[in-house]
């Protein structure tokens, strides 16, 4: 039992020696970017091609929301008149996300369950209509 404690004790002292032990000289304070995460495997952004179908099983939740959105806008500008989104079946919460985005997207005509065969309730079919989104008018100061 004192060999396993002493073992652990090692590791830890170890463990806070890397983490707390000062930037060497070559990352001095100046040089070291804030928004780079050196524990993210993937720091630049990494290009997906778009389908027509969007799984948000691999989305953080706090991320459905602006993905989804940025998703529908893409997929209307390149021309489908229809997409899958995959949010699963669960007790319901990605698919009311989901379609309190589609409720107020300008450009999405109608939306149903998907039939079995392509995820039930788990996904949700969208109809876009066939207009592209007009771009909102910026306001402009008088003087």
């Amino acid at each position: 039992m004192i060999e396993r404690v002493k073992k652990a004790k090692s590791v830890l002292d170890r463990l806070k020696n890397i983490l707390f032990s000062p930037l060497p000289d070559s990352l001095a304070e100046g040089d070291v970017d804030d928004r780079i995460d050196p524990l993210n495997p993937f720091p630049e952004p990494v290009d997906v091609p778009l389908k027509d179908v969007l799984d948000l099983h691999t989305i953080p939740p706090r991320d459905v929301k602006r993905v989804v959105e940025g998703y529908l806008q893409q997929a209307h500008e390149a021309g489908y008149s229809s997409v899958r989104l995959i949010h699963g079946k669960g007790i319901g919460v990605q698919r009311e996300t989901v379609r309190s985005i589609l409720s107020r997207t300008e450009f999405v005509q109608a939306w149903s369950d998907a039939p079995p065969e392509a995820g039930g309730i788990g996904a949700t079919i969208v109809q876009f209509s066939h207009s592209l989104p007009t771009p909102k008018a910026s306001a402009t100061r008088l003087m």
